[in-house]
């Protein structure tokens, strides 16, 4: 269930790392409060999924998450280059995340 909720907390992570785009610098009402709740939701998750992971591995696997489905979402939303490059280095960052995963 800690793996579960780990990842629900990055998929929050995303949803505020993505929001912050939409706040305009935190000037606009309802994108500031979405991001600023998806804060709070993530760490919170993140904080429960660290009752029963290694913290070292949990906070990788979050920030990774949080990582690869930015960039995911740069490029879907804000037409982000998706460079062979730059898909390379998100491949190995799941790849890390699948490691981290398998040795936990």
């Amino acid at each position: 269930m800690a793996w579960v909720i780990l990842f629900i907390a990055g998929l929050f992570e995303v949803a505020w790392a993505i929001g912050l785009k939409y706040t305009d610098g935190f000037s606009r009402l309802w994108p500031s409060v979405g991001t600023v709740a998806a804060m709070v939701a993530s760490v919170v998750l993140l904080g429960w999924a660290m009752r029963t992971l290694p913290v070292g591995t949990a906070y990788a696997v979050w920030t990774g998450i949080g990582a690869v489905g930015t960039v995911a979402l740069g490029i879907v939303l804000f037409q982000e280059p998706a460079t062979a490059a730059r898909l390379g280095c998100v491949a190995l960052i799941v790849a890390g995340i699948v490691g981290l995963k398998v040795t936990a």
